[in-house]
């Protein structure tokens, strides 16, 4: 890794690192994020004559501290036109994605579509973004410095896609990445090796979860926590000695473990609630085999539920990758999950979420089925998928305005973002983000590729062959005002 400074028109950048292990066109990437010149336009001088985009370092000669020239032009900043409103349909197509909120690819930097992808489901959360825009730029006394670094990129990248239609270099927040967590630094034959997106994803929130809670810059000190987070209620019991306690956890995935009895999410959840461990017996003197029981406790807005597919294989020493088939549905319900103590809590806002959607079917709230034929409808499928976006409910009084009421969550899910892996193996393959638009419409993030998709396709992506298969869903808290 060498540092040097860059010298364009009359601004000078200091402290540009080049990672000599990757060629020149990562470089100029950098460059194009400090001044806007695309790659192909740069000019850099060096021993030899310009820089090209595959040079071998080695031979050009750079040193460190060395002062580089670049000429090139930046794109030029479109200016909103003073016109009267234009319609969308009138609209150029670039401009029409972005009215539409469809956001920017990402390039791929050599086998970062796991981090690409996970960027893309998680800059899907607007609260996120929130949290992140009041993130301060100046670093707490209780944050690590790395963890600092490794937020602000996250907060300039979320940045740079919601303003680009053109896909974005995340330079700067991979070479941030690397230094917090080196293991996605890790190298073969020169080369960076594909990573695990779930470990990516779990340890980008655990850095948030870090740095956005401070109550210097937030209203909730807790925000991934609320965002994110699950509170589990254990029961351990060994029926051998009959020993039982109980504890409580925080996490923010649920796991949906996979087995030959498993054919839908439901079924995987429940097995994740429930496991075996072996640990020692205070009563028996040894060892001893104990059953864990788990429920929730406590709901996030986003519900993070990961398919283990990947598993170690002793005989070939290496992960391997269960294939299985596992249907996921577009609306999850989760009731039947939580504790005794959280479906008393739920049960009021389920009751006003099947009042509305009894009023959306033509019935009125807690009418029994008669014969007439409006009436002719099940609570049972008035309980099924909304036709809405699946947006959470906002307060509003008989008159339309809004009112002081609060957001109460009801164990109902919609799915907004899908994590793919399509690959047999855990080491390589290639992962993409499917993420629900506010427009309502699906768009498909292939690294720097975004393709527009139908919701039909998306709960497709269950497994059984070699095509795109879920690894991560997130699903979206469907709140009801009380």
């Amino acid at each position: 890794m060498l540092t040097v400074s860059v010298k364009w028109q009359k601004e000078l950048f200091p402290k540009v690192e080049i990672d000599t292990s990757q060629p020149p066109y990562v470089f100029k990437c950098q460059l194009h994020d400090l001044t806007g010149v695309p790659p192909e336009r740069q000019k850099i001088m060096v021993k030899g004559g310009l820089l090209k985009d595959d040079a071998n370092w080695a031979t050009l000669g750079v040193k460190e501290g060395q002062k580089l020239m670049m000429m090139g032009t930046a794109d030029e900043i479109v200016k909103t036109p003073e016109k009267d409103p234009v319609f969308m349909e009138d609209l150029p197509e670039e401009e029409q994605v972005v009215a539409m909120g469809h956001t920017a690819g990402l390039f791929n930097l050599g086998n970062t579509c796991y981090m690409n992808s996970t960027v893309q489901c998680l800059h899907s959360v607007p609260e996120l973004k929130s949290a992140l825009v009041s993130y301060p730029s100046q670093k707490s006394n209780d944050l690590d410095h790395t963890s600092h670094m490794l937020t602000s990129a996250t907060r300039e990248l979320f940045n740079e896609l919601d303003k680009s239609v053109k896909p974005v270099a995340p330079m700067q927040f991979w070479m941030v990445l690397r230094k917090k967590y080196p293991q996605f630094g890790q190298l073969h034959n020169g080369v960076y090796m594909q990573q695990d997106a779930e470990e990516c994803w779990t340890q980008l929130l655990y850095t948030l979860s870090q740095s956005l809670r401070s109550p210097n810059f937030s209203e909730n000190p807790d925000t991934i926590k609320a965002l994110f987070g699950i509170q589990l209620g254990s029961r351990v019991h060994c029926q051998e000695s009959g020993e039982e306690s109980s504890e409580t956890e925080s996490v923010y995935s649920l796991k949906c473990h996979i087995s030959q009895e498993v054919n839908h999410l439901h079924e995987g959840l429940k097995h994740g609630l429930k496991s075996e461990l072996e640990k020692a017996s205070p009563s028996l003197g040894r060892s001893a085999i104990y059953l864990k029981e788990s429920c929730i406790n406590a709901l996030p807005r986003y519900l993070t539920v990961q398919f283990v597919r990947f598993f170690w294989k002793r005989e070939s020493n290496q992960k391997a990758k269960i294939l299985r088939k596992v249907d996921y549905p577009l609306q999850l319900d989760v009731y039947d999950f939580c504790s005794d103590d959280l479906r008393k809590k739920l049960e009021a806002p389920r009751q006003i979420l099947r009042d509305e959607e009894g009023k959306k079917a033509g019935l009125k709230a807690k009418e029994k089925t008669s014969g007439s034929k409006d009436n002719d409808v099940k609570m049972t499928d008035v309980e099924g998928p909304s036709n809405e976006s699946g947006e959470s409910s906002k307060a509003t009084s008989k008159e339309g305005g809004p009112t002081d009421k609060e957001s109460h969550l009801t164990g109902i899910y919609d799915l907004v973002a899908v994590l793919t892996h399509k690959g047999r193996s855990a080491d390589s393959g290639h992962y993409v983000a499917w993420v629900k638009q506010e427009s309502g419409k699906w768009i498909e993030f292939d690294d720097d590729n975004p393709i527009p998709q139908r919701e039909e396709d998306i709960t497709k992506l269950s497994g059984g062959g070699d095509w795109h298969m879920a690894y991560i869903c997130m699903y979206k808290a469907r709140t009801v005002p009380m």
